[in-house]
């Protein structure tokens, strides 16, 4: 029988990004399917309607900037025996667009003379920003916390629950490509020089991979578990390193905003080889809203959010359903062999067993199915026993309520730099009841915290002094009234999602920044 490696191979990858896309293609004279002839007789109807027609008859999508057609337009899609490519000069009515083609996609983007003229009349800040959003191919729906990052540098950032992203990019940058992955989904590229400036919209292809279920099931997790935990110090940095990262936390009473806080953090991160020093956290700007007034009897305030983040770096911390000494607790099941990058990965599937009456967790952890690195863990405390760790997370109860945990569930990726693997995002989400002594109904909490790393820095690495450090325990920011759009400068933030955004809006609050 083949080895399981021999039935993973690299797949050759392709762009398909939405936006202002130059395809460099030798040779006047090739022949694509813009030169093909067409006949449509479908008359008047919507340009969004045409371009669906196209697709249909010809099995090529369309990706362009949504800025750039208007698709609610009416259009003539009458022709007989017309090329394709003036087809689509016709019902667009633009003489600035240019058609190009990769794999089975046509892409819109303007004439290079168009772009030059906007790129001079764009304010600097523009030109050294790229964002948008990462979407399902299928579903049309954002896909949150998918890694978008420099291929040669460690720059990067991730996406939001809607799959929006913000990526500020310096002039040492411009020569680089971009690169967005996603577990199970094909990865996408494109030079950073082809996307400054620009509000992308990236779509991802999910890729299947055919293995046998009989592969899968003569696989062994705890062999597969174990054989990453020992090429950890292979894998992960063994010397020192910075970590720039945006952190944010806050909490919704019954989905409505109570307090916001976010900061940038500049982490020192030891060497994942063994290191008797621990990690080190510098706060390098902080904000934080408050919107509970003293009419607010009812508070709840996250504990030691930038702690947790910390100790949920489980390949240095070591996940409890990785460690050996806890594994017999757990039982293990692979259900799954996925692509991510170029390479794929195991999807093993873990939980308690039933005879442990102990707060454990379940969940799914993804391997890399060649060097055996830990990529990525999503796994929630059993809900059985939540009860139990009430004082792990509500840091103080208000008097005359009791307060527990109903849901807690984490997330914790990795992403690979020149051959190493770093920390890249860490999310927690919890969701919280409370009730006042003898009534009957509670009132839910929902708490939140995340950290993004956006930037690696293994140049000149040394601790921080003792007055530079944060308390853990908590984001020391200073009480604001407004959002100021510079606020931020140079460093990389998360834009909130619809529903925070929408809370903050509600507060009043000046979010320029986070306007498109």
């Amino acid at each position: 029988m083949p080895s399981l490696n021999g039935l993973i191979f690299k797949r050759l990858k392709y762009v398909s990004i939405s936006l202002f896309l130059f395809i460099s293609i030798e040779g006047n004279c090739q022949i694509t399917i813009l030169d093909s002839l067409m006949t449509f007789s479908s008359g008047m109807v919507k340009t969004i309607t045409a371009l669906e027609t196209i697709t249909t008859q010809t099995g090529y999508n369309f990706t362009y900037d949504s800025r750039l057609v208007n698709t609610d337009k009416i259009t003539d899609l009458t022709f007989s025996s017309v090329r394709l490519r003036t087809i689509l000069e016709k019902i667009t009515n633009d003489d600035s667009l240019e058609f190009s083609v990769i794999d089975r996609y046509i892409i819109f983007s303007r004439k290079a003379e168009s772009v030059l003229q906007k790129v001079d009349s764009l304010p600097l800040i523009q030109l050294n920003y790229i964002s948008g959003t990462i979407t399902d191919s299928e579903s049309k729906e954002g896909l949150p916390y998918a890694t978008i990052a420099l291929k040669n540098k460690g720059k990067g950032t991730v996406t939001n629950n809607n799959g929006e992203f913000g990526l500020k990019i310096g002039t040492d940058m411009i020569n680089d490509t971009l690169s967005v992955s996603y577990l199970g989904y094909i990865n996408r590229e494109m030079p950073v020089r082809e996307a400054l400036g620009k509000d992308l919209e990236i779509t991802m292809e999910r890729e299947y991979i055919s293995i046998p279920g009989i592969i899968i099931k003569n696989q062994i997790p705890q062999e597969i578990i174990s054989k990453a935990v020992r090429a950890i110090p292979e894998n992960y940095s063994r010397n020192p390193v910075y970590l720039t990262g945006f952190y944010r936390e806050g909490v919704l009473k019954r989905h409505f905003l109570q307090n916001y806080s976010e900061a940038i953090l500049k982490i020192y991160k030891t060497s994942y080889g063994g290191s008797i020093l621990g990690d080190q956290i510098k706060v390098l700007k902080s904000r934080k809203i408050e919107n509970s007034g003293k009419k607010d009897t009812l508070t709840v305030r996250l504990k030691a959010g930038l702690s947790t983040c910390n100790e949920l770096d489980g390949v240095k911390k070591t996940f409890d359903f990785i460690n050996s000494q806890s594994m017999q607790d757990y039982s293990y099941r692979m259900t799954d062999i996925v692509t991510y990058e170029e390479e794929s990965a195991y999807a093993i599937d873990f939980e308690q067993r039933e005879d442990i009456d102990l707060p454990l967790y379940k969940g799914t952890v993804y391997i890399n199915t060649i060097d055996y690195a830990i990529l990525n863990a999503e796994f929630e405390l059993n809900k059985a026993f939540l009860f139990k760790m009430k004082d792990s997370f509500i840091a103080n109860s208000t008097r005359g309520f009791n307060t527990w945990p109903v849901s807690v569930k984490y997330s914790v990726s990795y992403r690979k730099v020149n051959g190493i693997y770093y920390l890249s995002h860490v999310r927690g989400d919890l969701l919280f009841a409370s009730k006042k002594k003898r009534r009957v109904f509670n009132t839910q909490f929902t708490v939140f915290f995340e950290l993004a790393i956006t930037d690696i820095d293994l140049n000149n690495v040394s601790r921080f002094d003792r007055d530079e450090l944060a308390p853990v325990h908590s984001v020391f920011s200073k009480i604001i009234t407004s959002y100021d759009p510079l606020f931020w400068g140079n460093q990389d933030f998360l834009r909130p999602e619809d529903n925070l955004l929408q809370e903050l809006r509600n507060m009043k609050v000046n979010l320029q920044e986070f306007s498109k």
